[in-house]
């Protein structure tokens, strides 16, 4: 698995945890979930320093997670650190985000609404 942690980024650390989620579960369970998202999901997160990092979610092919940005991205989320870290504990609401600008989505929309479920059923998993 190659490194997804940046320094000064809270994200980084949940979405190693991702990472190792996708790493040992069961290739069949992998194929469901790869088929039900069917999207990547490219994440351009600034912190409060105001430096960017950038993630991929690929439940489209591998069922991975890497650091830097796609190739071909089905949906662009950008968002705060602080705002990433809310979603995945569940305390800020993604349509909500949205609506007040501290998520802004480029590309597939409604794939974006899926990362929401992805994020839960990998914490369920720790």
């Amino acid at each position: 698995m190659a490194d997804l942690k940046e320094p000064g980024f809270k994200t980084s650390d949940v979405l190693s945890a991702l990472a190792a989620v996708f790493e040992k579960m069961p290739d069949k369970e992998k194929q469901a979930q790869i088929k039900k998202t069917n999207g990547i999901f490219q994440l351009n997160v600034k912190n409060s320093e105001g430096k960017e990092a950038v993630w991929v979610i690929d439940l489209k092919k591998d069922g991975t997670v890497t650091k830097g940005p796609a190739k071909k991205p089905d949906v662009s989320i950008s968002l705060s650190d602080d705002t990433f870290i809310g979603l995945a504990d569940g305390k800020v609401n993604a349509q909500k985000a949205f609506m007040t600008g501290s998520l802004k989505v480029k590309g597939n929309v409604m794939l974006a609404t899926k990362l929401d479920g992805v994020l839960k059923g990998a914490k369920a998993k720790l």
